[in-house]
């Protein structure tokens, strides 16, 4: 059985290490997006596992023909993201630092994402099946790439070996057997499929709009963008309490709220 000693040692290197783990990754933006958040894993660790994932993602498409078969639509995705990458420096100067990576993997998904260090994928499926026009696709971009300046797989990676793996973080942190590193692998690799929370999804509309409007890209394509969305679903709705986003109804009403923030950031953009 685990010594009580050893388990109370435990526990309080847990809270020492959760107190001190606590920051915000980001300044606030016009939006005004802060809140402390628990890190207990460093940046480089998390950006380490997530290149190698995203390379076997790569390696994985590429074998099956999948991989930037559409010049065009890549070339799209290349010019959107390179209008959105300098105002990342709002957010955090560092991120000007990161090994950006964009990819497009031919697939109907209705989906995209942005690993830690700037590592894109888009689905074509998103921009073919949807027909997103530009601003749209900057939407969708400013989102994702919000969720890696704000670092919200870092945090869900933190939360699960608090929550998850409290003997095991433990024993690592006291020396008693176990890879920190195969811990944070094996938690981001359990996060790759789980959903980020409705607080993160709601932070990253916010910094995504104004990611899109500082670089010319018009936010109010963030309503247009959610109708498709809806629309995309067949009418197929989850309860909002059931689900860890908010609904695309409410997602839209707090775009809406947000649009008189983020227009002159846009229009003077657009100057």
């Amino acid at each position: 059985m685990f010594n009580n000693r050893i388990y109370s040692a435990v526990l309080i290197g847990l809270s020492v290490t959760a107190f001190g783990g606590c920051k915000t990754t980001t300044s606030g933006g016009a939006v005004g997006v802060k809140g402390s958040q628990l890190m207990l894993v460093s940046s480089q660790q998390l950006e380490q596992v997530a290149e190698q994932s995203y390379s076997k993602l790569k390696e994985e498409a590429e074998k099956k023909g999948t991989l930037n078969q559409d010049r065009a639509m890549l070339e799209r995705l290349f010019a959107i993201t390179n209008r959105i990458k300098p105002h990342t420096a709002i957010f955090r100067s560092d991120a000007l630092n990161w090994k950006w990576e964009t990819n497009i993997i031919s697939d109907k998904q209705l989906n995209a994402f942005c690993m830690p260090g700037g590592k894109i994928i888009f689905y074509s499926g998103l921009i073919n099946e949807l027909k997103l026009t530009d601003d749209e696709i900057a939407i969708v971009l400013g989102h994702e790439i919000a969720h890696a300046l704000r670092e919200h797989s870092r945090e869900q990676v933190s939360q699960a070996m608090v929550a998850n793996t409290t003997i095991n973080v433990g024993a690592a942190l006291l020396g008693l057997g176990g890879g920190a590193a195969d811990l944070v692998g094996s938690a981001y690799q359990a996060l790759v499929a789980t959903k980020f929370s409705r607080t993160d999804e709601t932070e990253a509309d916010q910094i995504g709009l104004e990611l899109s409007a500082r670089a010319g890209y018009d936010p109010r394509a963030g309503v247009s963008l959610w109708q498709k969305m809806m629309n995309g679903k067949n009418g197929q709705r989850s309860p909002e309490l059931l689900s860890s986003h908010p609904a695309d109804a409410t997602r839209i009403r707090q775009i809406e709220k947000l649009l008189p923030t983020v227009m002159p950031l846009y229009e003077t953009a657009r100057k």
